[in-house]
Order: C-alpha cells, then structure tokens, then sequence
C-alpha cells in the first residue's frame, strides 16, 4: 500500500477520535510540500474545520499530532495556516528506495493486469498525399498514448484506418490521368506518396482557374465550384470506382499501391508501428448496409433526392447526412462500418480515435448515430481531440502544397542535430558509424519530446530550431543526462565498482537526494495520470523534471570522488535508477536515449 493511502486511512481513524465524526475520504486531499517548507506531504486540513470546530492551525495540529503517534514512518511535522507539512524519516526513504533498485520495471505494470482490452487508431492518412507536420503529431500522440497504456497494464490493439476511397482519391487519380504522361515512382525518382500529392496539387490548381473562368462568364461562387468540368469528372469517377469499374479500379489499385510504400518508409524513419490496418475500401459498404437497416427499422430518414440522413435535431444537434444522393457513401459512413467491425472482432472495453479537434463533432455525431442505431458499445468510444500543429509562418494547405512534409522534417531535424553536436563537441569521441545513429537518435527525439511535451488539447508552434538545445526542457537534455549517468556508471565499472541492487546508510539523506528518490517513486503515479488524461505530456514533463533534479544534484555532489563508500554506493544507485527511469519514460514517448554523447 501506497504511504499516503496509509496515511489517509489514519486521518480517517484521528478526526473521528478528535471529534467525533468520521470525515469523507474524498475530503483528504494530500499535495508535496512546497519547496521553501519543510516537509514531504501537505494535508489540506479546511475541509474538515466543520467536524473540528477550532481554527486550521489547531485542527491541523491536533491531526499532526495524532499521526506522529500512530504512524511510526511519520517524524515530525508542522503547521502553516490550514496546511498540516508532514515529514517522513531517512528510513522510510531508504526502504522505499530499496523497494524501486529492486524492481526493474519500476511503475510500469504487468501486460494485461488490469484486464482491460483497448484500441487505439491513430494516423488515418488519405492516398491522395505524403505525410505532413499534423500527421507526425498524430501518430506521435497515438504511438505514445498506447505505450502509456499499456504500462497502465491494458491490452492494446494499435490501428491504423487508411481512407483509401473517396472523391479526394478520385482528384488525385484524375490528375494524373489528364496531365501524369505515365510518371511512376520509377520513373521519375519519386517517393510514390510524394508524386500522387503532387497530382492533388495540379487537381486543385487546374479546378481554381476553372472557378475563375466560370464566375467570369456570369456564375456565382458556390455555382462555379459546384459545376466545374473537373470536378463534375472525379464525382464521375467516384460513381466508376463504387459501382466496381474495372479500368478506374486498375488504376486506384496502382497509385494506391504507390502510396503505401512511401508511407511504410515514413512511419519506419519515425518509428511508429500497427497491430492492424483497416481500409476504408473494405468498411464503408458494411456502413451502408447498417445505414439502410437503419433506414428500413425508421431509424434514418431518406429525403426526395434519395439521400439517407440521421436526423439528430431533438439531441441539439443537426441533421448529417450518411449517404448521397447518388448512393455514395461519405466518411460517418465508414466511420459507423469500422467501428461495427472492431467490437464484432474484438471484446474492446474502449476504442480511442486520435483525431484532430476540427473533428470533435463528427466524433459527437458517431457515438450519437450508433446509439440510435442500437449499438451500446458506442458509450465505449471516446476521442483524444487534438490541436493542429502550426509555423510561424501560419497553418498548412495540402491542396495548395503548403505543408512541411514529414519525410523533409526528419531529415532536417537529423541534419540539424549532426550540425549542433558537432558545433558543441558533443560526439566527437565517436566512431563515423555510432555517430550517424546517436545523430539519427537525437534529431528524432527532439522532435518527438518538442511535440509530446504539450498538452495534446493545445494548438501548438513548432520550432525546428529550439526543439535542438541540449539545454532546457528538450529531448537533446534528457539524452544528454542519461548519456551523462552511464558515462559515470562505465568509469564505476573500469576501476572495479559494481552498482548495489540494494543501498543501507547510516547517515542521513541529504535533502537533494531525497528529492530523487521522491521524484523517483512518483514514476507509477505519472503513468497513471498520462493514461487517464491520455497525455503524454504528463511522462515528458515528469522526466524533464526527473533529469533537472539529478543535474542539480550531480553538481552539488561527488559521486566516484565521494570517500565515503557507503555514501558512493548509495549515490551510484540512485543515479543508475534515474537513467532508467529516464530511459523507460522516453520510450513511452517513443524516443530512443543513447549511452554515449
């Protein structure tokens, strides 16, 4: 049992033995002590000046000195207006020490301890373009979110669904056809998703100078859009490829294909993976026939054009649309098919789908729209809502072929952290090889830790050139304290210095060090809150601070110079534990640390 769940139980016990009345437990609320107090747990004692009667000092104080007396771990305490400062002895911190050097895989539970089987989707891209910045967030967040889960002791399934279909499809094909001359990836040198981006880019070029010249010739804006030769064709082509034609299927197959390949080399460079991958192509027709049994049960509404609706009015909302007049299907559709399919596959307690917050209504709609349709897992799907990424210089269009690609972002943040390192003389003590991984590693972890370490609900800025300091809170500090700890842990070992699995002392532990060792054992607490919040933010700052603290300490104290071996062992201890918490919190956020730097 955790020390504050003994405490609180003993705070229980006192104020009914003070006053008289057992307080809620909701009530005790415990918080770390603030640094300019002495102290390592503060109870907050105003809740229960009702039951006491007195002021808050002295409810405080008679609570203070009731634990003093019944827990024997507690030393003393002290009082702060309506805040009790508690202070655990140097044994207690020992032993707790002891009990993190001893577990390896300290508060990280065991796979599949909580029972619980959970799907998270992430990256979701479109064949019709490369990945770009707002992807890297996406698959970032969702790798990391199912890493912190897992360490919850979750079974998770990570996904991935490819929307392989759809008019957007159709404008890339279509371009290719009217302006491509046969380009392949071959051909022309040219990673596949990249050159069918490309094509997106001509479609929307091409479609705005005929939206020029047709609101020239006398339409309004909403007319030219809607009745411009090209997009009049790639509808065409999307009736054509739905109804099974074998040309335009030929042809989809083909640049799809291309499309997988450049992303498989994409997601490989960032280090994310899949359990599974569902394609939109295979879902959306189960998603029409559950749209036409909802309509035939009453459940949906057709309108006199033949389109199909879910008229959610009465719930606040609006009226979405589920199927088009023609009989194409529309993204809530095959949202609705894959969500049937993976909780007929799988007995999932919850899916999760990182999704950017420009969907939080499509996401309202879904769970509203299986509802009604009778499906009571939808209460199981919940949505992390996340921020766009932006540039300084503003937000990204693919249409328009404004956006950083995700290929081109990760090699420049590796070529920045080879320029960087090798300004500072960072690792020039390594060979040409383990120079080019530790240069791969750094540049990728400062762009993952730059990403992860914001709250994802946040918009946020991404700066290339800031996420590269081996100063601050950035991925280059973190890897930089690991690295630091093993070089220190290698110099032990050289002159014959093992690292103890378990440390006793004699002396006391010096404020410093026992701020390690608290920071320490709150690891497990941090990857809970990560995985209730479903923040990786929580993990990224929690090491920063872990790695602050030891580079504080590691320059107020000596470690293999300190004489007393007692003290240098304890110390040696420590240090190896920080690295691997270091090490075990950035792998939750999939970021690599090296052990030279």
């Amino acid at each position: 049992m955790h020390i504050l769940e003994v405490i609180k139980k003993e705070v229980v016990e006192g104020i009914d033995r003070l006053y008289g009345t057992k307080p809620d437990e909701k009530q005790i609320q415990f918080q770390k002590t603030r640094k300019e107090f002495e102290g390592d747990f503060t109870l907050v004692v105003f809740p229960f000046l009702r039951i006491s009667k007195k002021g808050p000092e002295q409810t405080a104080a008679d609570i203070g000195e009731f634990l003093t007396s019944s827990i024997s771990v507690i030393e003393n305490f002290n009082v702060v207006k309506g805040f009790l400062n508690l202070k655990l002895t140097n044994s207690f911190w020992l032993n707790h020490l002891n009990t993190i050097l001893i577990d390896a895989s300290f508060g990280i539970k065991k796979p599949d301890s909580s029972g619980k089987t959970l799907m998270v989707e992430y990256s979701s891209p479109n064949t019709n373009k490369p990945l770009h910045l707002g992807h890297i967030r996406n698959n970032l967040l969702g790798y990391s979110v199912a890493e912190i889960l897992k360490a919850n002791g979750h079974k998770v399934l990570k996904v991935n669904l490819v929307n392989d279909r759809g008019i957007h499809i159709c404008k890339s094909m279509l371009a290719w056809q009217k302006w491509g001359n046969g380009a392949t990836p071959e051909k022309t040198n040219i990673k596949g998703d990249k050159l069918v981006g490309n094509y997106y880019v001509k479609f929307d070029q091409e479609y705005k100078k005929e939206i020029a010249k047709l609101i020239s010739d006398g339409f309004t804006e909403d007319e030219a859009k809607n009745k411009a030769p090209l997009l009049e064709e790639a509808r065409e082509m999307l009736r054509k490829w739905e109804a099974g034609d074998k040309e335009v299927t030929e042809l989809w197959k083909t640049m799809n294909n291309w499309v997988y390949a450049g992303f498989d080399v994409s997601y490989k460079k960032l280090g994310v993976d899949f359990d599974k991958v569902y394609y939109e192509s295979e879902t959306y027709k189960l998603g029409k026939e559950i749209v036409l049994e909802g309509l035939n049960k009453g459940i949906l509404i057709k309108k006199e054009d033949g389109s199909i609706w879910a008229d959610l009015t009465a719930d606040g909302l609006d009226q979405k649309i589920l199927l088009r007049s023609d009989g194409t299907s529309v993204y809530m559709t095959q949202d609705i098919g894959t969500a049937h399919q993976r909780f007929s596959e799988f007995a999932l307690d919850n899916h999760l789908y990182v999704v950017g917050n420009e969907q939080n209504y499509h996401f309202q709609v879904l769970k509203l729209v299986l509802k009604k349709l009778g499906y009571d897992w939808s209460d199981n799907i919940s949505h992390l809502s996340y921020g766009m990424v932006e540039l300084p210089e503003g937000k990204m269009k693919s249409r328009e072929g404004t956006v950083v690609d995700a290929d081109d972002l990760i090699d420049e943040m590796v070529n920045t952290a080879k320029e960087t390192s090798l300004e500072l003389g960072k690792l020039n003590n390594l060979g040409e090889q383990e120079a080019a991984e530790t240069f791969n590693m750094i540049g990728l972890g400062a762009l993952k830790y730059f990403i992860l370490k914001v709250d994802p609900k946040k918009t946020m800025l991404f700066n290339p050139q800031e996420s590269i300091d081996f100063n601050g809170n950035t991925g280059p500090f973190l890897q930089y304290t690991h690295a630091r700890i093993c070089s220190i842990i290698r110099k032990a070992k050289d002159i014959g210095i093992v690292v103890p699995e378990s440390v006793s002392m004699d002396s006391a532990i010096k404020p410093k060090e026992q701020e390690l060792i608290k920071l320490l054992a709150d690891f497990g607490n941090a990857i809970e809150e990560a995985g209730k919040l479903y923040s990786p933010a929580v993990i990224a700052n929690f090491i920063y601070e872990l790695a602050k603290e030891f580079n504080t300490f590691y320059h107020d104290f000596s470690i293999l110079k300190e004489e007393n071996v007692e003290l240098k062992m304890f110390r040696l201890a420590v240090s190896q534990k920080v690295a691997n918490v270091i090490k075990a919190g950035a792998l939750l956020l999939g970021m690599n640390v090296p052990d030279r730097m």
